[in-house]
């Protein structure tokens, strides 16, 4: 074989390797369905715990073995809205967003490119978790969230458990 013919060869082996190189292993802890069961809020200046989406919250969160995750979580009760006032209103009661997710130790950390609040579109939303048999716990930073600024500074306690895909 000629040294182009040689040059040609590994560049095409080369180019089909390198996506796969590229793409790290989805941690098989966090992949597949998780189902919400109770989503509660920590206000950081009287240590108070809440349930901002009621006692029972629905939504999912599901990890896909491409790295990529997606979120839609839901307070309790939601009714459809039928004016601009009340659909404004149940942006106070959702979470949704999804991007491409790393994982290092007990923590991800998500790149967002859709999110319910166009604010978090581009950022890295960090996130510690523990896993106790079928139950997942997440709980995040210190920050101001867009659901619930009145509060000041509060962390999410979110748990999950394992949902059937």
């Amino acid at each position: 074989m000629s040294t182009s013919g040689r040059y040609a060869t590994l560049l095409v082996l080369a180019a089909g390797a390198a996506p796969l190189a590229a793409r790290a292993d989805s941690d098989p802890r966090l992949t597949g369905l998780w189902k919400l069961v109770s989503y509660e809020v920590e206000v950081r200046t009287d240590g108070t715990k809440m349930p901002v989406m009621g006692e029972r919250p629905t939504g999912y969160a599901y990890f896909t073995p491409e790295n990529r995750v997606f979120f839609v979580l839901t307070g309790e009760g939601r009714k459809p809205a039928e004016t601009d006032a009340q659909r404004a209103d149940l942006l106070g009661t959702l979470v949704s967003y999804s991007g491409t997710f790393r994982t290092e130790g007990d923590q991800w950390t998500a790149k967002l490119d859709v999110a319910w609040d166009p604010k978090w579109v581009g950022t890295e939303q960090t996130r510690m978790f523990s896993l106790d048999g079928e139950r997942l716990r997440v709980l995040t930073p210190w920050r101001v969230m867009p659901n619930w600024a009145d509060k000041g500074e509060t962390r999410s306690i979110v748990t999950f458990v394992r949902g059937k895909d």
